[in-house]
């Protein structure tokens, strides 16, 4: 083959001057002459071997005997490019189903892409649009893809995926554990289509919603420290768990909520409950503290301090105009207030705002309820996380940049498909599952 690939370089080059050379022409020609010549020598290997045929007769997988009928030829598309492969196919009476034995040693079983390019068509898939992933495959690896076989294959993976989170909550050992750990829920919404949101409530003046919500479970650590002593994320700690589905459940459900479910699985992974200190980060959502509750009784709830800031603001505006100076004073003295631990005073001010403004009763009830979560005092002084600024970002990279771009419309399947493959990339956990895959 070098020599093949030598002749083939030296027939590209002619007799032309180096000078006069377009070296971008002759890298792509290149590439595709050399890939071509692989591709043959690959595909001219694997037909000459026939050892797939396993007698006259094999075991179906219904269980009764499958008869040879000959070898049958399947086209893959390949990293290489297309490849012309001869299998042994065996059909069954019984039920009436035909296979080849090699397909599913080989990793084409079902599927008209060989391994390293559904491996590549789904990291594409998972990281830009899938018309977008199409375009990426043909510039950078050569191969041609059509935006309907990517959306096709990254779901697939991406089924696979939650199917296997599902299953696989083994703790990682491997990762050493910190002194601290926090987990972060949150929920982000992401434009469905029409028929997904029959029935569903939500902001629309109607009472109608063009959205669905999606349930993030973030975990990190966050022992370094910046200039001012301040908790700064660790480099790689960072995982995400992530789908369309409800964090409620009937007091009298045998089962906790689906996501719910999710965060103890995360949880567990990650040995969150073993760690010397465990924190639960939220904006104040009830669910969120429903589900620390139950599952994580002895760790420590703080509420987003930015939130919990924002209410403030919001208050001043309300009750004093969105622009009025004195807006602004109020809530920052409040915020002051809260910064130093002088509680009292603030739901004091808050409390004489009530008779005055719907907006200061239910900003009252939000500080009543979660003073023991906003402790801000003494959580830095234990040198704790009070912000979910991961949570938030989590929320953007991994749902938002990829399913909240202009004119997108999920179906809940799909969507859920393209988060649980986005989140295991993001997470650094799509390589265990592919082994377990192609195991």
């Amino acid at each position: 083959m070098a020599s093949d690939v030598v002749q083939e370089i030296e027939t590209l080059l002619g007799r032309q001057a180096v000078e006069e050379l377009d070296l971008e022409a002759l890298e792509l020609a290149v590439r595709q002459h050399v890939l071509q010549l692989a591709g043959a020598a690959v595909e001219q290997r694997l037909n000459a071997d026939t050892s797939d045929e396993r007698g006259s007769r094999t075991c179906c997988r219904c269980g009764q005997p499958a008869r040879f009928a000959g070898r049958r030829t399947k086209q893959v598309e390949s990293v290489l490019g297309p490849l012309r492969l001869e299998r042994a196919y065996y059909h069954c009476a019984t039920c009436g189903h035909g296979y080849c034995p090699r397909d599913q040693h080989l990793g084409i079983e079902n599927t008209s892409l060989s391994p390293a390019l559904t491996r590549m068509t789904g990291t594409v898939g998972a990281l830009v649009s899938f018309q977008e992933g199409s375009e990426l495959l043909t510039e950078l690896a050569g191969v041609a893809v059509d935006a309907k076989q990517v959306e096709r294959t990254a779901e697939a993976l991406g089924k696979g995926i939650a199917e296997d989170e599902r299953v696989h909550t083994e703790p990682l050992d491997s990762i050493s554990l910190p002194q601290t750990l926090y987990l972060g829920m949150d929920g982000t919404g992401i434009p469905l289509r029409a028929e997904e949101l029959l029935g569903r409530t939500g902001k629309q003046p109607d009472g109608s919603a063009k959205t669905g919500e999606v349930k993030l479970c973030t975990i990190w650590s966050a022992e370094s420290r910046d200039e001012e002593g301040i908790p700064v994320r660790d480099e790689g700690s960072v995982t995400y768990s992530a789908a369309l589905e409800s964090a409620s459940a009937l007091d009298t459900a045998a089962e906790s909520s689906p996501f719910a479910q999710r965060v103890w699985r995360e949880a567990t992974r990650r040995r969150f409950c073993q760690a010397p200190r465990r924190v639960v980060l939220g904006d104040g959502a009830v669910w969120i503290w429903n589900i620390a509750d139950d599952q994580f009784q002895d760790a420590t709830q703080i509420v987003d301090r930015f939130h919990a800031k924002q209410h403030l603001s919001d208050l001043g505006k309300a009750l004093y105009g969105p622009t009025a100076p004195r807006a602004a004073q109020w809530a920052e003295r409040r915020k002051e207030e809260l910064d130093t631990g002088k509680f009292r005073a603030l739901l004091t001010a808050i409390r004489r705002q009530v008779s005055r403004s719907e907006e200061a009763r239910r900003c009252l009830h939000y500080f009543q309820t979660n003073r023991e979560r906003m402790r801000y005092l003494e959580f830095h002084a234990q040198g704790l996380c009070t912000s979910t600024g991961v949570v938030e970002a989590g929320c953007k990279v991994a749902i938002g940049t990829r399913l909240k771009r202009a004119g997108m419309h999920w179906t809940v399947h799909g969507a859920n498909a393209i988060i649980a493959l986005r989140c295991s990339k993001l997470s650094g956990r799509f390589q265990d599952f592919w082994e377990r895959r192609t195991a």
